[in-house]
């Protein structure tokens, strides 16, 4: 179980994306677009009134496959790993476009980063907790990139209402 834990965390700290501050509603570094005042909008939000939400990750898919949340929501994403392999969790619009407070491995870890592109979640029970505010209305594509996973169904889509 720890060295789970360790591998997810190592996995998540890969995934981190570093970036500065600019003007406008996202702000710009290289080419990665996130939300400007992360910081702030975190802040900002009343944690205790969070939605969780859980997605299991399976083999191959998601349930839910299309999850729904609503902008200016904090919310905790607990994504599960059900399956008998490694599964991702890639989006990497969609964590641009929330603020990001942290992601954590209870017991374990937390990592703190302006955003994600894939987070990946270990196999037979494998989770971890990502604690978000959506801050762009729109619908943004999830998949499994590995192998074969997306055409054989880990594929589904993130809206924000």
């Amino acid at each position: 179980m720890m060295r789970q834990a360790a591998r997810l965390w190592i996995a998540a700290g890969a995934a981190l994306a570093m970036a500065g501050c600019q003007g406008g509603f996202f702000a710009r570094s290289g080419d990665a677009a996130y939300v400007k005042d992360s910081d702030q909008i975190v802040k900002a939000a009343d944690w205790s009134k969070m939605t969780p939400v859980t997605v299991e990750l399976y083999d191959y898919g998601y349930t839910p496959r299309d999850l729904k949340l609503k902008a200016n929501q904090p919310y905790r994403i607990t994504l599960k790993n059900n399956g008998s392999k490694d599964h991702y969790y890639t989006a990497p619009e969609f964590y641009k476009a929330v603020a990001t407070r942290k992601a954590m491995v209870n017991k374990y870890a937390e990592i703190k980063a302006p955003y994600f592109s894939a987070i990946e979640v270990l196999k037979n029970g494998g989770s971890i907790d990502l604690y978000v505010v959506p801050v762009a209305k729109g619908t943004y594509k999830v998949w499994c990139q590995i192998d074969d996973h997306e055409e054989k169904g880990s594929v589904g889509s993130i809206t924000v209402e």
